[in-house]
């Protein structure tokens, strides 16, 4: 297993010279926000889907508003965003189930979050995370950063994510993602990125 002390030196580097930047988990007034924000992310950028959602919770604030809405107005809504007709159906269903199932609470459990529709680990862990809950969520940015330092030498989300709760303590669980992301998002020349994980690579 890669030492918890030099990757616990490693991550704190990278905390160092990234932009200021909002992710897409935060600063959301109610955890269903959160939860929708997460799920029309995948493949889009944090930028692009915090001005989609910003217009898409002018109209459908709540679950409830949500459940009612007409699909093809939230298409049309959440245009921006990538396969965003397949994300309209879901984000509606989940807003359902939430409503019908589960009295209009998130559950704060991944095995319960994980049944609504178009919700996955990923999704599950970032939105966790994102209320303080000990998890993390596998992204492309934590693949590939994680990979490259030889924290871990898999390409499967559940993989990396158990090799990297062995790696760090619980308590840090949570800075992962958003570290590896403003990291990611930060440095995004692939030739500087990889210059400046070089440096931290050495670090013992």
């Amino acid at each position: 297993m890669f030492p918890r002390e030099i990757a616990l030196k490693q991550l704190e580097e990278m905390k160092k010279g990234v932009k200021k930047m909002r992710l897409v988990a935060e600063e959301w007034p109610i955890p269903f926000q959160t939860l929708i924000s997460i799920i029309l992310s995948a493949r889009t950028r944090d930028e692009t889907t915090i001005e989609v959602c910003k217009k898409l919770f002018q109209k459908f604030s709540s679950a409830e508003k949500l459940s009612n809405a007409g699909l093809k107005e939230v298409e049309e809504l959440i245009k921006p965003v990538n396969f965003f007709q397949n994300k309209a159906k879901n984000i509606i269903e989940c807003a359902k189930k939430i409503v019908k199932d589960l009295n209009s609470r998130i559950p704060e459990d991944l095995t319960k979050l994980i049944e609504l529709p178009g919700v996955g680990r990923k999704t599950g862990n970032v939105f966790l995370s994102a209320y303080g809950s000990d998890a993390i969520g596998v992204d492309t940015h934590v693949t590939y950063i994680s990979n490259y330092l030889g924290w871990v030498n898999s390409q499967k989300p559940e993989m990396i994510e158990r090799t990297l709760k062995e790696i760090f303590p619980k308590n840090k669980w949570s800075e992962v993602n958003p570290t590896l992301v403003r990291f990611g998002k930060t440095h995004t020349s692939p030739a500087l990125k990889n210059k400046i994980l070089n440096e931290i690579k050495k670090i013992e």
